[in-house]
């Protein structure tokens, strides 16, 4: 594969970037003395193993589920570097010879700290593997994390979105035992608001509408929090440290800082088109049944995830600009949001999380100068 044809992307973590090739990833984090502390992975081709992932849809999908264990995998290593003040440096000079970048040992699952340039020096860091517990960290995270955007944007947002139509269609949304004790009243108030409504495209809108609104209320909360502000600026690094590998340039902080922040790719964008495109899939397939529409809107997930995706992948190569640029501009405006203006610290760090996961990609096509 020739440099300019593999894709990258990436995600912010605490003081930090994972950054994502076709084959590899690799994960940077600042440390509070100065030093890149560094972990690289070479990525399992399952693609080559499985020809059918790559079907569109299908393999958007599995880009999906790959792309959260990853990402959950690079926070759980972001945040042990970030928070372990037991293993800061000492200020005590660097060991001759000792290596600059990072050291890929078994399976990839090794870390390293380096010294920017004008950082404090620190001793080599002991490497650590992360085998089991790590592991099993990341699946407890990630059926966390499922269960939550489950619970918090399907389930409530389908519920409140029933009652409110049980309401305006004159249903009998008030309690019929109005006499009866405060516990019998709201067990006769909650049975009305769960009277199945068969979901039309106004249902639909209604409950897009809803989930969008706390998806809002979610990014507006964490940008009133100064550490995940940090995380934003982050995200604006790697956002600009990708258009820099785009445009085909030199991976410098020079030519990063003069990019733009917001990217068509991001998972932002991502997340605003899967509610556009929930809100056509659940409006094609419905019943009146109200527990089988939460059902089916979680059996749906990986379809929607995979159209998103395609829509997402097309945005970026296909001649129809003027209309993709349509669907993809409420992501854009959300970035505003959801990214910072990092400074060039962050970018040197979103630059070496690049580099390194450039280094692990095959045959080191992708290499680049430490």
């Amino acid at each position: 594969m020739k440099e300019s044809e593999i894709i990258v992307g990436g995600q912010a973590v605490i003081e930090g970037v994972m950054m994502r090739a076709p084959h590899s990833y690799a994960v940077a984090v600042r440390r509070p003395n100065g030093q890149i502390v560094a972990r690289g992975e070479r990525l399992p081709p399952l693609v080559e193993r499985y020809p059918l992932l790559k079907l569109p849809v299908l393999r958007g999908a599995v880009v999906l589920i790959h792309s959260m264990i990853l990402g959950i995998k690079a926070l759980n290593f972001s945040a042990s570097v970030a928070f372990d003040e037991s293993e800061e440096g000492s200020g005590a000079p660097d060991i001759k010879g000792a290596p600059k970048a990072l050291a890929v040992g078994a399976g990839g699952r090794v870390a390293r700290p380096v010294s920017p340039v004008g950082a404090p020096k620190a001793e080599p860091m002991k490497d650590r593997v992360y085998g089991k517990s790590t592991t099993a960290a990341a699946a407890g995270s990630l059926v966390f994390a499922l269960l939550f955007n489950v619970l918090l944007f399907i389930v409530l947002p389908l519920l409140l979105t029933n009652a409110l139509f049980v309401w305006l269609g004159g249903g009998a949304i008030h309690a019929q035992a109005a006499d009866g004790a405060w516990y019998a009243q709201a067990w006769s108030w909650i049975r009305a608001a769960l009277h199945p409504v068969r979901p039309s495209v106004a249902f639909n809108l209604v409950d897009g509408l809803i989930r969008m609104s706390f998806f809002l209320i979610m990014i507006v909360t964490f940008t009133l929090q100064r550490d995940i502000r940090r995380v934003f600026e982050y995200h604006g690094a790697e956002h600009k440290v990708v258009y820099t590998w785009e445009a085909g340039e030199d991976l410098t902080v020079e030519n990063a800082r003069r990019k733009q922040r917001q990217h068509p790719r991001c998972g932002t964008s991502f997340l605003m088109i899967v509610m556009l495109v929930s809100i056509v899939a659940f409006s094609i397939v419905k019943f009146d049944s109200l527990l089988f529409n939460l059902l089916v809107r979680v059996v749906l997930i990986p379809a929607v995830a995979g159209v998103s995706y395609e829509i997402i992948r097309a945005s970026t190569r296909s001649r129809a600009q003027w209309f993709f640029s349509i669907i993809t501009r409420p992501g854009l405006w959300l970035q505003n949001l959801t990214t910072r203006e990092p400074d060039d610290s962050q970018l040197e760090v979103a630059i070496f999380a690049l580099k390194e996961s450039l280094k692990l990609e095959p045959a080191s096509e992708a290499a680049v100068a430490a």
